[in-house]
């Protein structure tokens, strides 16, 4: 799937296969785009991002079972972040659900759109309606400290101040939109869901007020607040307990796929943890293996260089009594430090909405 803002992008674009998407990994320095996430407010192409729509009598029902977390009463003036399991357990994707009139609209992570669909028809056991809302909506993003101020300009000041997760269905020049507060990075953040005929108009006007960033500029953010990529995570059938989603997961619902193998994950204690990692300039590859004091004790899950640290910043899959920050690991000869989450601090924590 390419993007539907491929023709508005600057001709020197760096793409990049992601899943089922082809998608923006930069529109020029991967430094100078970071700076901007983190400093003021950066545009953010998500039409990598599948949209799918739940309709119809059992439409709630149907997602009640598909989801991790409990979307019950989910409204239409509300979203939620959760993740889709499969019977064993493993990860299929990470969606924001939206509450809809008539059922749900799924917004896929980026790449897993044709896996959720799949998986979402294959259990359709209800007889819901599932249709692939791709080829009419997209997804703009808005986010970083003053990213409040660019919604206020674009659109409407009162939208800025919405509390997190919520949604309302406004206009943007004479065009209804889906409009959310969200975020993936801990900087303030925003969606825009937008029919893709005018997709191209909205990105123009807001390039007038925010500079784009790329997918590995908002990666590399999401990783810095240990925001789950669950494409890089899960890696070797890793557990929803292992790559530390738990908080995605709600147990005390009667019922979900996947419920009964994340409480014999959970019960059994058994496995390794997820942990931050920084130290060293070079960036072991995954799979890298994890030293405490010559014995191999875990591998690397991903690595990057992070620009805020200055530093290689990973996150390293270890055995469970070692997964604690202040610890010193060895990796491919480098000495490293375990890490408490956040990696940094997001901006937008100190900046009030005005």
């Amino acid at each position: 799937m390419t993007t539907v803002l491929a023709h508005v992008h600057p001709g020197d674009t760096v793409y990049g296969q992601v899943g089922d998407a082809s998608v923006p990994l930069r529109f020029g320095d991967l430094p100078d785009e970071y700076q901007v996430l983190r400093d003021r407010a950066a545009l953010l192409d998500l039409s990598g991002h599948r949209l799918i729509e739940i309709s119809g009598p059992a439409a709630v029902d149907f997602a009640q079972r598909l989801l991790a977390r409990d979307v019950e009463y989910l409204t239409s003036e509300r979203c939620m972040m959760s993740l889709v399991l499969d019977d064993a357990g493993q990860v299929v994707d990470q969606v924001l659900a939206f509450g809809r009139e008539n059922g749900l609209l799924l917004e896929s992570s980026v790449g897993a759109g044709d896996r959720l669909i799949e998986h979402l028809r294959a259990n359709n056991d209800e007889g819901v309606e599932i249709t692939d809302r791709s080829g009419d909506l997209t997804v703009l993003g808005l986010e970083g400290p003053y990213a409040w101020g660019v919604v206020g300009r674009l659109i409407d000041g009162e939208l800025a101040s919405l509390p997190f997760e919520a949604v309302a269905d406004t206009v943007w020049n004479d065009v209804e939109i889906i409009f959310a507060r969200t975020g993936f990075t801990g900087e303030y953040g925003y969606q825009m869901i937008v029919p893709i005929e005018s997709a191209a108009d909205l990105w123009q006007a807001s390039l007038e007020h925010v500079t784009a960033a790329g997918q590995e500029a908002l990666e590399l953010a999401m990783l810095e607040v240990r925001q789950p990529i669950p494409r890089l995570e899960t890696a070797g059938g890793a557990n929803v307990i292992e790559i530390g989603a738990n908080w995605l997961v709600d147990v005390t619902k009667d019922e979900f796929v996947g419920k009964q193998a994340v409480l014999a994950a959970f019960e059994s204690g058994q496995g390794r943890r997820t942990v931050g990692f920084s130290g060293g300039d070079t960036v072991p590859e995954p799979g890298a293996r994890v030293l405490a004091g010559g014995e191999d004790v875990g591998e690397v899950v991903l690595a990057v260089r992070s620009v805020g640290l200055g530093a290689t910043l990973g996150l390293a899959r270890v055995d469970a009594a070692l997964a604690a920050a202040g610890l010193e690991f060895t990796v491919e000869g480098t000495g490293v430090t375990t890490l408490t989450s956040p990696y940094i601090v997001p901006k937008s924590w100190s900046i009030p909405i005005i």
